[in-house]
Formats: C-alpha cells, structure tokens, sequence
C-alpha cells in the first residue's frame, strides 16, 4: 500500500493521477472535502476516464498533527510519499511553519518507523540547501548556512533534519529538493497564480531568479528515486535556471501577451515591503511582501541538477514545453480559443 501525504495539493495530485494511471489504489491524506475538488478537475482533464482513475484513491481524513488518524492511514502501508507542508515567508508564520512542515514530518518519520514502512520518499525544497559561493552553482554538497534564511527555508531544513534522523533509526529514505514548480491545475495557489496573471499580461519582471522545474519531472524523479534500491541520497530537481525576465516572457507569449519590459528595481521592493510591514502593524492583516520575499526575488541563485540526471537518468522537460502545456489548458486559454471560435 501506497501513502500520499498534501495529496490535494500540486505535487501530490499529480502524484496520485501518475500512480492511479500505472493502475495503483494509493491512499491518501486530507484535510477537506472541498479541498479534494482541485484534483478532481485535475484528473478530469487527464481524459475521459479521469473519474474513474480518481475512484481509485482510499481518501484519509486527517491533518499531520493528528497521530490516532494518521495511525489508521498508515495501516499496512509500505511506501510513504511525504508531499504535504505549508508554505509561507511571513515571519510571523515561523510556529504554523515549525508544526505543519517540522512536527508534521516528525510524526510521518516516527510512523514509518513504527509500522515497518520499506521506503520513503520526503519532498522537500530549493530553499533547503545552502548558499554557493558567487558564480557556482549549488548543488546536494553545498552546506547550509543562516545568512539571510527565511522561515520557509528554516521550516524545510529543520524537516530534512527529521528525515535524516529517521534514516538513522533505520528507516530508508529518499529526499527530493525540486526548485519552482510548474504545472498544470491548481491555477489560485503558488506558482499557478503566475500563469493566471501572465493570462491578463505581466507589464513587469523582478531582478532575480531561480530554478524551474515541471511538475510532471518532479513525480518522475519521485517515483525512480522511490522505485531504485538508493536511499539516504537528496536531489535537486530543477529543469533549468531562469531569470524571472526569462520565466514571465515565456508565460506571456504562452498567452499570446505582450511580453514585460519594466523592470521593478530593487530599491521599490526595499521601499514596498517596508510599506507593507507597516502597514500590518497599523491595521493588521496578512503581509503580502516581506523582507526575505524581497531577498527570493532579487536572488540569482543557481541550481545543479546532475545527481538526478546521472544517477536516476531523468531527461527533464525544458521549461518552454511545460509553460506550453500548462498554458494550453489554463482557463484563460480555454476562454480565448471559444471566443476565437
């Protein structure tokens, strides 16, 4: 038996459609109902018979905190999938952080353990490695340091730290640090949010950078780590490094857009996100930009890919042809080719 954990999220929904495909009946943890709606769209534009692929699922009530629940989940499991985590760069949101992504995976590790699962599979994040120095790329080697971490990176490397320990007790593993994910479904969260401005014309691009990988690769990175006999490895999963110029052209001309030409200096997003502090100290509220937000965005770091590569042999998608795929199927393209029509 399979486990998914963050199964209504982007990775873990595209996860489950892959196994549901390959003919498996996963198990999967959720928090809610209507949070199962996602990858119900998801797997409907998979093909006709995308409703019953989605039967296949043994859906679990339960959060990562709740151990009676997740006791149940994890009867006669073998392979465990950890996808689910919080994400946030709001400071404030450091204790959310510490319980969902630190305690949450402490409490998948411990289980593991506890009911003989063979293998595991922890995803993780980019944001977990280290810093390299000027003009190299990281890699799964770079060492982790605290200059200029942001909760979520701090949230993620105290996670990893759990995994580790687990792989100490004798539990084997796997980690898997994809870089920005893209892909199709889940269109008002992360990365799909994007897509959804790119469909309405991005008139600007941010200084900084990443790395860029398809969401399908990183389910195929999951699933050969999982399927090899490696364990106690991590890899980067990235597809390319990108500039945020680079990211937002490519989406735009997806959409038929007019491509950005206004770059947001530095200086503005200095200017902004203490604005924005500001502003939730007078009248509270969620902050939108934050000091390390502003740090993601002015980045230029570079990422290595060629553990996975080599060692899995994974060919990844460039980042045109996921941009492409994700565009094809967005709403916003559906709307335009009807009008067109």
């Amino acid at each position: 038996m399979i486990l998914v954990s963050g199964g209504t999220g982007l990775v873990g929904a595209h996860l489950l459609l892959s196994l549901c495909v390959q003919g498996q009946s996963p198990r999967a943890l959720y928090r809610s109902e209507a949070s199962k709606n996602a990858v119900i769209a998801l797997f409907k534009t998979h093909d006709s018979q995308g409703l019953q692929l989605f039967k296949q699922i043994q859906w679990v009530q339960s959060d990562l905190l709740d151990i009676s629940a997740l006791e149940v989940a994890f009867k006669g499991v073998t392979h465990l999938y950890h996808c689910a985590a919080l994400i946030s760069f709001n400071p404030k949101d450091y204790q959310k952080l510490k319980r969902t992504n630190v305690h949450g995976t402490a409490n998948m590790v411990n289980l593991a353990l506890d009911f003989g699962v063979k293998k595991m599979c922890y995803v993780s994040s980019i944001a977990s490695l280290g810093k390299a120095a000027k003009g190299t790329k990281i890699t799964e080697e770079t060492t982790w340091n605290n200059e200029h971490p942001n909760v979520y990176a701090m949230s993620k490397y105290e996670a990893e730290l759990e995994v580790w320990r687990g792989i100490q007790e004798g539990l084997k593993a796997v980690i898997v640090n994809p870089g920005v994910i893209l892909g199709p479904g889940f269109w008002n969260k992360g990365s799909g949010k994007l897509f959804n401005f790119a469909a309405k014309g991005l008139p600007f691009y941010f200084p900084g950078g990443s790395g860029f990988v398809g969401v399908a690769d990183v389910v195929k990175c999951m699933l050969t780590a999982m399927e090899s006999e490696h364990s106690e490895e991590r890899y980067i999963c990235v597809s390319e490094n990108l500039s945020y110029r680079d990211l937002f052209e490519k989406m735009s001309t997806g959409f038929g857009k007019k491509t950005p030409t206004y770059e947001i200096p530095i200086i503005l997003l200095e200017v902004l996100w203490r604005l924005d502090y500001l502003k939730s100290l007078i009248l509270g509220g969620k902050r939108l930009l934050s000091k390390q937000t502003v740090q993601g965005l002015k980045s230029q770091d570079r990422y290595a890919a060629q553990k996975s590569k080599t060692a899995l042999k994974l060919n990844y998608a460039s980042i045109s042809e996921v941009i492409r795929s994700c565009c094809t199927v967005h709403p916003k393209f559906s709307q335009m080719k009807k009008s067109i029509n």
